[in-house]
């Protein structure tokens, strides 16, 4: 796929050979990643839809 469509999450694997995520934005930045790899694809997926799923989560402003 020579231009994949953005916004998007790329699936690759570490050095570890294990499953980590992107998230790439519109403007094709690099804006989130998984903060742990996963020996399962299904697992890191998963990590994706929990995210997906947290759309409606507050924003806490800790500096208040």
């Amino acid at each position: 796929m020579a231009n994949p469509p953005s916004p998007r999450y790329e699936l690759y694997k570490d050095k570890k050979g294990e499953w980590r995520w992107t998230y790439i934005a519109r403007n094709g930045l690099k804006i989130a990643m998984s903060s742990e790899g996963y020996k399962a694809k299904a697992d890191c997926i998963h990590s994706i839809d929990l995210l997906k799923a947290s759309k409606d989560v507050p924003v806490h402003d800790a500096t208040a």
